[in-house]
């Protein structure tokens, strides 16, 4: 995959969120996003950095269609925010009389050339040079990079640890990650999203779809209605399956079947080609992890939502108090 013929952890590093950079495009100011304390933030500055993050997630989610498609939404729906938040973060640096020594941004470029370009410093000024991009500016972005993760830093910070409620109420509520061997036994109707007939659309398909689970929801036979309508290796069988581990299952098929209870039918769950509707004809949930065994992995989640969420309010109050002006609605 070609990322500006640069490694993917790389790119990583000037993503949407810290850098708000792309593949070392020069920017053309062609339309203004928003106005963050007097800091404009252009569209091709967001174009750039959605793209940027695009093809981190192409390679990241390759093997998962659907979840890189809804990434890719989120993506484009928050870019701006994403912008706007670090630009809040600069100015509540600056407002602290903060400083990043000049030794630590050229240790990170250092890293970089050593990681990335075996050493040789020139060949990583002539890859900038290609996509115009001189090191003085690459040595700015970098340098609000460092900021950006060090404010972060410091306002998600160690938090309290967690208590031995709030681990047990994490484990009890989370306990399918920790069951081994969770079996299910299934029925399908899938219904393709293009049928190849010019008149088909994905949408006809999908109202398709959410008519025959009305119909098998309302009392229809489910096995006689994927006999007549679904379109899958399974069809002739009345769309049942053999009990499967959850985790011979695609995830997303899993998720969606699993949250079911046994004897019901689950809602259209979209695919990368097809919707699908799911019986749960019956299930064996396997045995769960003592609690003792996971209670170092759960404090560490635990920590880390703790860690979130404090950043999430010190984001927000930046937010409140900042002079935002956004165009791109």
């Amino acid at each position: 995959m070609k990322v500006c013929s640069l490694k993917v952890h790389f790119l990583a590093l000037i993503i949407l969120g810290v850098l708000g950079g792309g593949c070392f495009a020069q920017t053309t100011v062609n339309g203004i996003a928003a106005v963050v304390n007097g800091t404009v933030i252009t569209q091709s500055e967001v174009r750039e950095a959605v793209k940027a993050q695009e093809q981190v997630f192409q390679f990241q989610m390759r093997d998962d269609p659907v979840a890189l498609e809804k990434a890719l939404a989120e993506l484009k729906v928050g870019a701006v925010d994403s912008l706007v938040d670090r630009e809040l973060i600069l100015t509540e640096f600056k407002k602290i009389g903060g400083t990043i020594k000049a030794q630590y941004v050229e240790d990170d470029i250092n890293s970089i050339v050593r990681e990335n370009f075996k050493g040789d410093r020139g060949a990583f000024v002539m890859e900038l040079a290609k996509t115009g991009m001189t090191l003085k500016k690459f040595r700015a972005l970098r340098e609000k990079m460092i900021i950006v993760q060090v404010m972060r830093g410091r306002y998600a910070a160690e938090q309290a640890p967690p208590t031995p409620l709030e681990v047990r109420d994490y484990y009890e509520k989370n306990i399918d990650r920790y069951r081994d061997k969770d079996m299910i036994k299934i029925s399908t109707i899938t219904v393709p999203k293009f049928t190849g007939d010019a008149s088909s659309t994905e949408a006809s398909q999908l109202k398709f779809a959410k008519e025959l689970r009305a119909k098998v929801v309302g009392g229809g036979n489910f096995k006689e209605t994927a006999k007549t309508y679904s379109q899958d290796s399974r069809s002739e069988d009345g769309g049942e399956w053999p009990w499967m581990e959850r985790t011979q299952m695609k995830k997303s098929i899993a998720d969606s079947a699993f949250a079911v209870k046994e004897g019901g039918v689950s809602d259209v769950v979209e695919d990368e080609a097809a919707f699908i509707i799911i019986a749960v004809d019956a299930k064996k949930l396997g045995t769960p992890e003592p609690l003792e065994k996971v209670r170092a992995q759960i404090e560490r989640m635990i920590r880390t939502e703790k860690s979130k969420a404090a950043l999430d309010g010190w984001l927000e109050s930046l937010r409140r108090k900042a002079n935002i002006k956004r165009y791109d609605k």
